[in-house]
């Protein structure tokens, strides 16, 4: 094995396992909770906020071995998809975001900024908690502690997402995100944000489903829709929340 591939090997694995363990508290707290929502019968909202923390709540959205009740927040501008030009870092946006995804009094949102300082993802937490929103974070939060309060792109309040948050849990992505060193090269490289923050929210949603089931209600689980009998699986579903799930859109 390469030198390089030996070294992001061990240490990602050693992120993965210290989240496991120093996590799992919080994990099962937000378990409970999303698992309430769903046997309640209503939706687990997600916003991946900034850059590529919108990958976060595509990992969860309609996902092979995932839940169905999951409601993605994409609005445009906040994500490398579509920043063309950028809103991730205005204030004063997150009452049109909620608003357009129905987020209100007594939902639960999952809020995810890698590292927790995006403007829109602290404006989203800021208006979650005005609303009564549950909500539970997932962000780095040493490396939310050592970016300064005035670097130029936090939020007027200088605060960090978990601040905020009713369930916090930490994907403990290191600071600056990028882990092996490089001779001749000055910054680090390959970054383990999207690595560690998906493997938390699998971990999240996997209790979660678990619970759904010992509360007695059978999970509606998505399957891949690369295999056969996809498609007599995942229409039922999908055309039962189709009109409730923003981007739940159809492939038929």
């Amino acid at each position: 094995m390469s030198k390089l591939i030996g070294e992001y090997t061990a240490q990602v694995t050693a992120l993965l396992q210290e989240i496991a363990k120093e996590e799992e508290e919080k994990i099962l707290q937000a378990a409970e909770m999303l698992s309430d929502t769903v046997v309640a019968g209503k939706l687990i909202n997600i916003y991946g906020a900034g850059g590529h923390s919108a990958i976060a709540a595509m990992e969860i959205f309609w996902r092979a071995g995932g839940i169905a009740q999951v409601n993605p927040l994409f609005p445009a501008g906040t994500n490398i998809i579509s920043a063309n030009p950028t809103t991730a870092k205005i204030e004063g946006f997150a009452p049109y975001i909620l608003n357009f995804y129905d987020v209100y009094k007594d939902d639960v949102l999952i809020l995810v900024n890698f590292y927790g300082l995006n403007i829109t993802a602290v404006d989203v937490a800021i208006e979650a908690r005005k609303r009564g929103v549950k909500l539970i974070t997932v962000n780095a939060h040493k490396f939310a502690k050592k970016v300064p309060k005035n670097f130029i792109w936090r939020h007027s309040t200088k605060k960090n997402i978990n601040d905020f948050a009713d369930i916090a849990i930490d994907n403990h992505v290191p600071y600056p995100d990028a882990i092996l060193e490089i001779p001749g090269v000055e910054e680090k490289v390959a970054p383990t944000a999207t690595t560690l923050t998906c493997f938390t929210l699998n971990l999240i949603m996997a209790e979660t489903i678990r619970l759904i089931k010992e509360k007695g209600v059978t999970p509606e689980i998505w399957r891949s829709n690369n295999i056969p009998g996809c498609d007599e699986h995942n229409k039922p579903i999908h055309d039962k929340y189709r009109h409730r799930i923003h981007h739940l859109y159809p492939v038929w």
